[in-house]
């Protein structure tokens, strides 16, 4: 039982890190920006504005979703690379 409860504390301790890493990641961004929810484009079939074009909308989404996702497995990686220095150090080795 406390074999899982150390195991949960250790989890939550690399997720909260997982966050803090990412956070520092995105206040780095000059341009992140935040996906559009042009909801009423897609709820009228009959609306030809020139304005709002549905394609635009959902490529410009997947942009900026692959930028996400490209920050996330950044910070993961970061936090693997801490991982390890840690373990090293821990170990007493000193790389």
């Amino acid at each position: 039982m406390n074999l899982k409860k150390n195991e949960t504390d250790k989890n939550l301790t690399r997720r909260s890190r997982l966050h803090q890493i990412l956070i520092a990641l995105i206040k780095q961004q000059k341009d992140l920006e935040l996906m559009d929810d042009e909801v009423q484009v897609f709820e009228n079939p009959f609306n030809h504005s020139e304005e709002y074009d549905p394609s635009q909308i959902v490529e410009r989404n997947q942009r900026i979703i692959k930028k996400y996702q490209s920050l996330v497995r950044s910070a993961i990686a970061l936090d693997a690379l801490l991982e390890s220095e840690n373990k090293d150090i821990g170990d007493g080795r000193i790389s």
